[in-house]
């Protein structure tokens, strides 16, 4: 049998795994008297964990927000992946958490039992940090987008768009996204009546939050990632490449990311990749490195560089040809 404090740590262990507990079914799970379920959670209430009871016929107890954060339980597995999350916060893309981020992996390790240490040495030396790559993003400035996100606040700010040109934009956030190694801001932007993606590295003041806003139905079908991967395969360039993929659907999908163009199915063996046609020269570059057949539907100007390529290429394999053709300093 359980002490009683060996009990109280099973018992907040249980509330926090979960939004709500029966309190039958509660008292069943722990193997004690729905008295002796009630003096626990009165001795947990007291120790500063907020635990909110109900009556009724649904009634129960749950685990709630207090004013402060009390002590949290966290299994193997939980602790192992906070220390790893929070070492890798240390040299992430979110700068001003570096320290906070150190502390908080001090008193995980601290804390942690023995039997988990083998295991954590284990994934460090398995998982090797990476250069950073991207902007740094201001933590407490990511933190006060979420928040306006949250509570449905309109925001306020200075923006420097991908031609340098600046304007002042009032919108309605509907979430913060992280793809393609940078953060952006998704929001209405009445003045445009249209949805619009922010790179939050490009906001130059600090934002001022206004008046709630009534809700609406996010862009697309709710994933705002993919979303915003879209976007930025297909909004930034005037021309759309459009080129036939001979592979499959699934098997494309895990080597192209959504970030690099959109993909569409067109039978068992064949795809469509829509993407930016601009850089050209990068858009032939990775079709060629793909090592796949395809065919290449617009636009005309892809074209004539992918012919001009391939006309180079053959006549760098063919002997003498190369210096045979005349370069444009000769003409």
């Amino acid at each position: 049998m359980l002490t009683a404090s060996a009990r109280l740590l099973s018992l907040l262990s249980l509330l926090q795994s979960r939004p709500h507990w029966g309190g039958g079914m509660l008292a069943e799970r722990m193997g004690i008297h729905p008295r002796t379920l009630r003096r626990d959670i009165d001795r947990l209430r007291q120790l500063g964990y907020p635990i909110h009871a109900s009556t009724g016929v649904a009634g129960g107890y749950a685990f709630r927000p207090g004013r402060a954060l009390p002590p949290l339980l966290l299994d193997d597995d939980e602790a192992l992946a906070a220390a790893i999350a929070l070492r890798t916060a240390v040299t992430g893309t979110i700068s001003g958490i570096e320290q906070t981020a150190i502390t908080a992996l001090v008193k995980i390790e601290q804390a942690m039992p023995p039997r988990l240490r083998p295991r954590l040495e284990a994934l460090r030396s398995a998982i090797l940090p990476t250069d950073q790559i991207g902007p740094l993003v201001d933590a407490g400035r990511l933190t006060a987008l979420a928040a306006a996100c949250r509570d449905q606040l309109q925001l306020a700010f200075e923006y420097i768009d991908r031609t340098g040109q600046p304007s002042s934009r009032q919108v309605e956030p509907q979430g913060v996204v992280h793809t393609d190694r940078r953060w952006y801001l998704v929001a209405w932007d009445p003045a445009r009546d249209d949805w619009r993606t922010f790179r939050i590295d490009r906001i130059t003041s600090t934002p001022v939050v206004g008046a709630h806003f009534a809700p609406r139905a996010g862009p697309g079908d709710g994933d705002l990632r993919q979303w915003v991967a879209r976007s930025l395969s297909l909004g930034q360039y005037p021309d759309e490449a459009r080129i036939i993929l001979h592979a499959p659907l699934a098997t494309l999908r895990q080597r192209i990311p959504a970030s690099a163009g959109v993909l569409e199915g067109v039978d068992d063996q064949r795809c469509l990749l829509r993407c930016g046609a601009n850089p050209m020269g990068s858009v032939i570059y990775w079709l060629l490195a793909m090592d796949l057949e395809f065919e290449v539907l617009g636009p005309p100007a892809l074209i004539d560089r992918l012919r001009a390529a391939g006309e180079r290429v053959a006549r760098s394999l063919t002997p003498g040809v190369a210096d045979a053709v005349p370069t444009p300093a000769d003409v």
